[in-house]
């Protein structure tokens, strides 16, 4: 028989020790990892510290039988989806009957045909990994339906404002261009066109969103100066309008990670701190290499700070976006957060009230082969 699922641990209860010693064996033999136990106390006290992937449970015991240790195991969260197989002598339909009705998968009859044992093993533990892969998926795909519903509730909130004030000033060039002057033009001109724009990053935001659920990426070595270009230049005309300082280390330490999202994360917060830093702003850009093998990102701004409160919040996860918007700060932040959640990194912020924001990212150290 195909040795599936491969190492399986199953937890073996009967008081004779002929019969573990078979079923031990047997098990063995197959490549599972057998704990075998004498009695009822034991059985509960082993499944209780490490619960296994099955349980092959004699029924007939001293001090407490079967059943008992079967309902005991069901009533307990930390083992009431183990599946249980009874072994028994007995074989009795109200037997068989008691034996299902605690909650039992199966029942073996004493004497057992090794194939027999084998066969309800194998069926009972791939039935066991299909639920619990059934489970798992389902509970991704919920959390993933709230974040959609989140998401897609906060991106028609931001997209309300900035469609407004273009189809407002549409309706004034309607009815009256010819009566403003060619300065009120230009002024609703420029007045649409960062309405657009904003419209622009908000999509954007919701297509990197998709990216980073679907995506399946490798982490290579980064070259982060090289990042910072690209992100510096996508950033240029409001770094100019803001008439900002930039200030960047000598040299970037090499990291793991995937360039187009760890340039997404840098241009998050470098918008931010343009936005909501110091008048003018003045940015300064590091890392630090940790002792656990990581490297420490940040960008310091001169602006005003964040409240402990607000901090709090930043980095919402998706499904509290639509009551936790921060001086439009929380869909950028929560995508943040997600890019750092899949690369094995954190995201973070340290902040006083009129000492200016920290934040900050982590990434795994690029280790020099030795």
């Amino acid at each position: 028989m195909e040795n599936f699922p491969q190492k399986a641990s199953i937890l073996v209860v009967d008081d004779t020790p002929e019969n573990l010693r078979v079923l031990v064996q047997l098990l063995q033999a197959q490549g599972y990892r057998v704990r075998p136990v004498p009695n009822g106390e034991h059985a509960l006290m082993s499944a209780q510290k490490e619960p296994p992937d099955l349980i092959l449970l004699d029924i007939l015991m001293p001090e407490m039988d079967g059943y008992e240790v079967c309902r005991r195991l069901k009533a307990d969260d930390r083992t009431r989806d183990i599946p249980i197989i009874f072994i028994s002598a007995l074989d009795e339909g109200l037997d068989k009957a008691t034996a299902f009705s605690v909650g039992g998968v199966d029942f073996v009859t004493k004497p057992f045909q090794a194939e027999e044992v084998l066969s309800r093993v194998y069926t009972h533990l791939t039935l066991h990994r299909m639920h619990q892969s059934l489970q798992e998926k389902n509970e991704i795909l919920q959390q993933q339906n709230a974040e959609l519903d989140a998401f897609a509730h906060t991106v028609a909130h931001d997209l309300q404002n900035p469609l407004s004030v273009m189809m407002g000033y549409a309706e004034i060039l309607v009815e009256d261009a010819a009566n403003h002057t060619p300065d009120e033009l230009i002024l609703i001109g420029q007045s649409n066109y960062q309405a657009a724009q904003k419209s622009i990053t908000i999509i954007k935001n919701l297509l990197l969103l998709a990216s980073i659920r679907k995506e399946d990426i490798g982490q290579h070595p980064l070259d982060m100066a090289d990042i910072i270009k690209q992100v510096m230049e996508r950033l240029n005309l409001v770094i100019v309008e803001a008439q900002a300082e930039i200030i960047l280390p000598k040299s970037w330490p090499v990291v793991l990670g995937y360039a187009p999202w760890v340039e997404e994360v840098w241009v998050n917060y470098l918008s931010n701190g343009l936005k909501y830093g110091g008048k003018p702003p003045c940015l300064e850009l590091g890392a630090t290499s940790e002792v656990d093998g990581t490297t420490h990102f940040w960008v310091q701004d001169n602006g005003p700070g964040v409240s402990p409160d607000e901090r709090a919040v930043l980095f919402t996860e998706f499904t509290r976006l639509g009551q936790t918007q921060i001086k439009g700060h929380g869909l950028g932040l929560s995508i943040v957060r997600r890019i750092m959640d899949k690369l094995d990194g954190q995201a973070g912020v340290d902040s006083e009230p009129g000492r200016g924001s920290r934040f900050f990212f982590t990434l795994k150290t690029n280790e020099p082969a030795q």
